[in-house]
């Protein structure tokens, strides 16, 4: 395992920012790390990183205990903070190359990730002058420079517009196919873009951990767009199990909104054929992960 989280927990006070945490990730997954404000994200990140100490239990990375074995997971991990510290007086290239002997990496792999991150234009750029957009950039580059095995990404895309982010996607998918990459965000469309798979905490517990598709797919609310051939009453409507919402949206047609684990369009075939109806039309509207995050956090 890449990263291997073993009941991990962490108070500030008598706050309890992490309570029992633990998950594994293989190389060359990219896992998306959600959850409301405050409710632990940052926390277990800088504890996989080194920077604080857990309460109890254990963490990995590489092989290598967080605790005891600090320096080796330092070496291993690239780390870009969601406040991302940079020298702004520092050019572009003179702030990679000081970063560059510090882990003792060949110059030539500074032009490796300048270009990698699309930084060629403003590298020659005191960091001060570059806009919040492309000092993440540089905070990427910095954090690949040592070509890790494990990326921890917080909040990598802050302050980037629509054209940059989809560079840094494509960035962060590629380095993908041979790294782990472990990435916080807020933005919901970026998880549907980038990972394979998704962590969701929330009060400092682990309250989902499941493939992309399978936790869009299996989310318990279904929403159902169905045209009869006939008008039918609301009375009868209601009468469909599991229903909880339920709106005409234009003479014979509904939208219907069920909870349930199974699939619902089979019973409103036989709620159609129960009532001598037929249907003209049977949609399931695709959810998002917004909607199954909203669901899984409310």
């Amino acid at each position: 395992m890449s990263i291997e989280v073993n009941s991990i927990s962490k108070s500030y006070g008598n706050q309890k920012a992490l309570d029992a945490v633990s998950f594994s990730i293989e190389k060359g997954e990219i896992v998306g790390f959600l959850g409301p404000n405050g409710a632990g994200k940052s926390t277990l990140m800088k504890i996989l990183t080194t920077y604080l100490l857990s309460d109890s239990g254990t963490a990995f990375v590489s092989g290598h205990d967080v605790m005891t074995d600090s320096k080796a997971v330092q070496l291993s991990i690239g780390y870009l903070p969601e406040h991302n510290p940079l020298y702004l007086d520092l050019y572009v290239r003179e702030y990679l190359a000081f970063n560059a002997d510090v882990y003792k990496v060949a110059k030539s792999r500074i032009e490796e990730v300048i270009q990698l991150t699309g930084l060629s234009s403003e590298s020659h750029k005191k960091i001060g002058q570059l806009s919040k957009g492309y000092r993440q950039r540089v905070g990427l580059a910095n954090a690949l420079l040592h070509n890790p095995d494990v990326l921890i990404l917080d909040e990598p895309t802050t302050g980037l517009d629509p054209n940059q982010l989809l560079e840094i996607r494509n960035v962060i998918k590629n380095v993908g196919k041979d790294k782990t990459v472990f990435l916080s965000t807020h933005i919901m469309q970026e998880v549907e873009a980038i990972c394979d798979r998704v962590i969701i905490i929330d009060k400092g517990k682990i309250v989902a951990d499941k493939k992309l598709e399978k936790l869009i797919s299996e989310g318990a609310e279904q929403v159902i767009e169905v045209e009869f051939d006939y008008q039918v009453e609301e009375q009868l409507i209601a009468k469909l199990e599991n229903l909880t919402a339920y709106k005409n949206i234009h003479d014979m047609t509904w939208e219907l909104t069920f909870v349930a684990d199974k699939d619902m369009r089979p019973s409103i075939f036989d709620f159609a054929n129960a009532n001598g109806l037929k249907t003209l039309q049977l949609n399931q509207k695709n959810k998002d992960l917004e909607a199954v995050f909203r669901e899984i956090t409310k």
